[in-house]
């Protein structure tokens, strides 16, 4: 547009109803989220591209498609974007993209989420978990110097499935069984004093778990500290690590330096933080760890929601963590 004929539609905004001026601002609104989300997709890997069908980096620019730069590959000639081979491949609606980093970054129910992006509540359930396909998975690799580690259940849910192996009960509530009962699922948090942290599933909540889970996050070097659990006591002894335990159950919650306060404090934010789901399914529990992880790391305010759409896509900048 010339600049003659933005000066014209400028001076007709006054003329402009309250409502016409609303749709005008979205309009607006959506076009700049748009702009901004392919800033962000286009930069992804920019500085060291290859092609993400064979991996050569012997590439050339291929025109453009919806908005995104082509490339193609000189070894196995195919063509490709920033999205390909990422979980937002295929995704629409790309002027809603900032707008679910932005709810993601919040934490917002799948009600609020659809209510403010517009979108059906099926759709937000889908993009919230293409969202977080790439950040359940990062995790620290290593714990460093003084690391705690605590056990903590949440209770096994069937949401989304059509049959139950138990007797039904009120979304969120409580199990039938003991809280080490088959009705919960056990998950190790390990944190050191630095802040890295990993979450880990387990598969029972014997020993033998809770030392493979542990052998990949612990240096020889590394000093653990837990509650007194006797699992975790025993995983610690095969291991080969040293070990201090608080009997935080008989009130002493502090021996020196030596406590679990940091990962008890980490496993509070959490749990009142899943408390606004009122259950979150089993087979999607990861999704949830992963995504609390990433919010942690951000501090109180959060991330931007141009760094969320970065770990969407699987940023090497934004997931690694030592």
């Amino acid at each position: 547009m010339r600049q003659q004929q933005m000066t014209r539609l400028i001076h007709s905004l006054p003329q402009l109803t309250h409502h016409q001026r609303q749709q005008l601002a979205s309009c607006l609104q959506a076009l700049l989220d748009h702009s901004q989300a392919i800033a962000v997709v286009e930069a992804h890997g920019s500085a060291h591209r290859t092609c993400p069908h064979c991996g050569s980096p012997q590439l050339v620019k291929n025109g453009s498609a919806n908005g995104l730069q082509r490339f193609k590959c000189r070894q196995c000639a195919r063509t490709f974007n920033a999205l390909t081979g990422t979980p937002l491949a295929r995704l629409h609606l790309r002027d809603k993209w900032m707008g679910q980093a932005q709810v993601l970054s919040e934490g917002l129910s799948l009600n609020q989420v659809a209510l403010r992006l517009g979108v059906a509540q099926s759709t937000a359930f889908r993009w919230r978990h293409r969202f977080l396909a790439c950040p359940k998975s990062v995790q620290a690799r290593q714990l460093v110097g003084i690391a705690e580690a605590d056990e903590s259940y949440f209770l096994a849910s069937c949401k989304g499935h059509r049959g139950l192996l138990r007797r039904p009960r009120r979304r969120g509530g409580k199990a039938l069984a003991g809280c080490k009962g088959l009705e919960y699922t056990p998950v190790l948090m390990a944190r050191d004093r630095a802040g890295a942290t990993a979450n880990l599933i387990l598969q029972t909540n014997q020993a033998v778990s809770v030392q493979t889970a542990l052998k990949p996050l612990l240096p020889p070097d590394t000093i653990l500290c837990t509650d007194g659990s006797v699992t975790l006591a025993s995983a610690a002894r095969a291991l080969g690590v040293q070990h201090q335990a608080v009997n935080v159950s008989r009130g002493r919650r502090v021996r020196g330096p030596w406590h679990v306060q940091n990962v008890n404090a980490y496993v509070s934010r959490l749990r009142g933080w899943m408390q606004r789901f009122k259950g979150v399914a089993t087979k999607y529990l990861d999704s949830y760890l992963g995504w609390f992880r990433m919010l942690d790391r951000s501090g109180p305010m959060g991330p931007q929601p141009a760094l969320v759409l970065e770990a969407a896509m699987g940023s090497q900048g934004v997931t690694s963590i030592r």
